[in-house]
């Protein structure tokens, strides 16, 4: 019972993604052509929540559902790992018209070619969970 106000989000969240066709292929297409403002203006509001909302949380203003304050970790790895995955990331969003989130969005719209998607990225992530350790991080 104390999980359905997560749950609850997102439905909403799904909502609106959908609603502002975020989760459209097309809109992401047009994203990666450079043809609509569309998207990156869907993912620049983002951002600048995400920096005010954590500014703020910096305040203790904001605090995690529990009460607690929110810290976010300083990053010690070096920049090129978030050069290179974001790379990769943007190659798999760009020839799937898709990250992982809208991915259970597309499925719950009734976009079944999505459980492929889905199995291929569980795949990976357990593909990874073996060879992380061989992996240079």
């Amino acid at each position: 019972m104390q999980h359905l106000k997560f749950l609850l989000v997102g439905i909403v969240f799904g909502i609106v993604l959908v609603k502002s066709e975020a989760v459209s292929w097309y809109r992401i297409y047009e994203m990666f052509r450079f043809q609509s403002f569309h998207m990156y203006g869907i993912i620049g509001t983002a951002i600048a929540s995400g920096i005010l909302f954590l500014q703020i949380s910096k305040k203790g203003s904001i605090k995690t559902i529990k009460g607690s304050d929110i810290f976010v970790p300083k990053k010690e790895n070096g920049f090129t790992r978030y050069i290179v995955g974001g790379i990769i990331f943007g190659l798999g969003w760009a020839l799937l018209g898709v990250c992982p989130g809208p991915m259970y969005i597309l499925l719950g719209t009734g976009v079944y070619s999505m459980l492929i998607v889905i199995a291929s990225a569980i795949l990976g992530t357990f593909i990874y969970g073996i060879l992380k350790n061989k992996l240079p991080h």
